[in-house]
């Protein structure tokens, strides 16, 4: 059983560094994600006048693409988990280091 939990934890580590380390201006402008792109779909849609009946708590809703959701994930991850990140991953290479992982 922790075997398999071992394995999730490395996997979800992995993907977690991996959005870290997406440079925007390099890697993530060529394929149009960028905070800006982001931004601009936003503004460019269409928006209806606040009507307090359609909105759960009396928050309107906004129509957000998965896109933009996407690019804010890992706009999230590099700015919040770039410390955090460093103390798990040494922690990680102590481990295998140590107790040789599995």
């Amino acid at each position: 059983m922790l075997g398999g939990l071992g394995s999730l934890f490395y996997v979800g580590l992995l993907l977690i560094n991996a959005m870290a380390i997406l440079n925007e201006e390099r890697f993530l402008a060529r394929i149009g994600w960028t905070s800006q792109a982001a931004q601009t779909s936003q503004q460019s849609s269409f928006h209806q006048p606040y009507d307090p009946y359609s909105a759960v708590g009396g928050i309107p809703q906004q129509d957000v693409g998965v896109k933009t959701k996407l690019v804010n994930l890992i706009g999230a991850v590099r700015t919040l988990m770039r410390v955090p990140l460093i103390f798990i991953n040494v922690g990680v290479i102590i481990y295998e280091l140590l107790l040789g992982g599995r």
